[in-house]
């Protein structure tokens, strides 16, 4: 089994600490991607993704809906995502990623917790290259595992392994969308989809030097327009 599933495993990362901070999230995902292609899931490929995620995560229907609605009218907010980059405590790099309606918000919050919290905030391109960036698709088939790695692996799939009772289908993230196409061409149904960045070298640290960093974790998980946090902490 590869580094990406050892390092999905392994860490403690509290991602959607909560259900109500995992509906935020998919709906600002909503959100955008009505924006960029329309509230139709049949011609919209992003959302019909998005969707597939929100049944993922026991989302109730008519809460996709009203998002998808909001989304359409003219007055809904207008998200964009923002990336930040920089090391917790002991030298642990951090990729945040956040969807905000006010960048001056975003911003001035995520720097807060750096410094509150002894991290130091970063440039663009300050940790991004010590990860690499893949995408995921959890699958349901009935297919070997063996004999559908060496079918998709001319469409960019790096490893199909069975996590958990899950499928999981690996690649780089410039290859979601032709895998996303490709799994729906061959009927496969997909369960849930996104995006890790999966660190290329972890820093093993103690039990106390692991608590300072995650006190800056938490602090920044908490907040509304954090979507993702990645980390290289052993």
């Amino acid at each position: 089994m590869g580094r990406a599933f050892e390092f999905r495993k392994a860490r403690k990362m509290k991602r959607w600490s909560a259900m109500a901070k995992r509906f935020t999230r998919i709906g600002k995902d909503i959100v955008m991607a009505v924006k960029d292609g329309g509230p139709s899931p049949e011609s919209n490929s992003k959302l019909r993704a998005i969707i597939q995620n929100a049944k993922a995560a026991n989302m109730p229907k008519e809460n996709i809906e009203r998002a998808i609605k909001k989304a359409s009218e003219k007055s809904s907010e207008n998200y964009k995502k923002i990336l930040f980059e920089g090391y917790a405590p002991h030298g642990i790099a951090f990729i945040v990623e956040t969807t905000s309606d006010n960048n001056n918000r975003t911003v001035a919050n995520i720097r807060s917790y750096f410094n509150k919290y002894n991290g130091n905030l970063g440039t663009n391109g300050s940790v991004e290259f010590m990860f690499d960036r893949l995408c995921y698709f959890k699958i349901k088939t009935e297919l070997d595992i063996e004999e559908l790695e060496l079918d998709l692996i001319d469409f960019g799939v790096d490893e199909v392994i069975n996590e958990e009772n899950d499928i999981i289908i690996y690649s780089s993230f410039e290859n979601y969308g032709i895998i996303q196409k490709e799994l729906e061409l061959r009927k496969i149904e997909i369960i849930s989809s996104d995006f890790e960045r999966i660190p290329k070298e972890l820093k093993i640290l103690n039990k106390e030097k692991k608590e300072e960093v995650n006190i800056l974790l938490d602090s920044i998980l908490e907040d509304d327009d954090v979507q993702n946090v990645f980390h290289n902490m052993g």
